[in-house]
């Protein structure tokens, strides 16, 4: 089969289009026929190198799946060849205590598809068979994979971790990337005044379509004091942060008293200070959030089902153009997921 591997951590020059062994289930597994792979910033992390990470090489990335079982290893029975599949991306034990309760990403053994195992940049990928999951008939394979970490995450960041209430003003770093244009979807599930950033008119557009209230055009425009206008001086309830030392500070400003700040990631850069005078003086609280759970992603996919939530796409791309792909992302020139897709028929 074809993939697209990296032999050495480094820019995208490294990724190589290239034939590879086909991958056999084993006892409770199945391979997919992958249809459609969807692009995470991960994607990047992975192929330049994180410090204290191994990454196994010649590796193949991708989280976000979508396509057609192909073969089911033994003690597989609620799934068959021929099925259409959206692939849960959480892998866990599913025998610890935390996996007992529900909670499989604070598994001790948790990561996602294709960070320590190989991914969808491929025609094809084995997975666990518990994460084969169904999802809309007449949804197509691109929109599919563009749903399930960027909405886990968002949902698990928002509901979970900061229990969203109605009506609170909501903060959202980022509408284009495919975390945040999840994120302004479902605040406004919970009728949040949603306020987000964008670099761009034609982003900022976007960005009212989906909901939001109130755009802040980061290049243009200080993050802080337009927040401060929009809520006459008192800040708001949640800030969404996956961005990093980039907008740090303006996030932790932005918050009114007794607020909460939540990040998922730190696309800019981890190392940032923190003023303890804005944590005491105000009563904020800082969380940190991963990934999300089995039954949150199960959440997410009724709520896609019922039409109240969307997946967003900004590009489709052939599995060869990894390169390309992965470019847009790291350019930040998307809004909503870029997506790869196989030559297979």
């Amino acid at each position: 089969m074809k993939a697209v591997r990296f032999y050495e951590h480094g820019g995208t020059d490294r990724l190589r289009y290239e034939d590879v062994p086909m991958p056999e289930p084993g006892p409770g597994e199945i391979v997919v026929r992958v249809k459609a792979c969807a692009l995470n910033y991960l994607d990047l992390w992975e192929r330049r190198g994180l410090p204290g990470v191994t990454i196994p090489l010649p590796h193949i990335s991708g989280s976000d799946v979508a396509g057609v079982i192909e073969t089911v290893g033994a003690g597989v029975h609620h799934v068959k060849p021929g099925d259409k599949t959206l692939v849960n991306p959480g892998l866990s034990c599913m025998h610890c205590r935390a996996c007992f309760k529900g909670l499989d990403n604070q598994c001790p053994e948790y990561s996602v598809l294709g960070y320590s195992s190989d991914g969808g940049y491929a025609e094809f990928v084995k997975v666990p068979a518990v994460n084969a999951l169904p999802f809309p008939d007449d949804m197509p394979f691109h929109e599919a994979a563009s749903i399930p970490l960027v909405f886990m995450t968002a949902w698990h960041m928002l509901v979970t971790r900061c229990g969203i209430g109605v009506g609170e003003d909501v903060l959202i770093l980022g509408a284009g990337s495919g975390v945040g244009s999840a994120a302004i979807q479902i605040a406004k599930l919970f009728h949040a005044r949603v306020i987000t950033t964008a670099g761009t008119e034609a982003k900022m557009e976007k960005a009212h379509a989906l909901g939001a209230d109130h755009v802040i055009n980061h290049s243009k425009q200080k993050i802080r004091e337009q927040v401060h206008q929009i809520t006459g001086k008192r800040g708001v309830d949640i800030v969404f942060e996956h961005v990093g030392t980039a907008t740090w500070q303006d996030s932790i400003s932005c918050l009114a008293r007794n607020g909460r700040l939540v990040t998922c990631g730190a696309t800019t850069g981890f190392d940032v200070k923190l003023d303890l005078r804005h944590v005491f003086a105000k009563e904020v609280t800082v969380m940190g959030s991963y990934m999300g759970s089995k039954h949150e992603l199960l959440k997410v996919l009724r709520l896609v089902r019922a039409g109240l939530l969307h997946p967003v796409v900004a590009e489709v791309l052939p599995l060869q153009e990894a390169a390309r792909a992965q470019e847009i992302v790291e350019n930040g020139e998307h809004f909503g997921k870029v997506v790869l897709v196989p030559n297979l028929p």
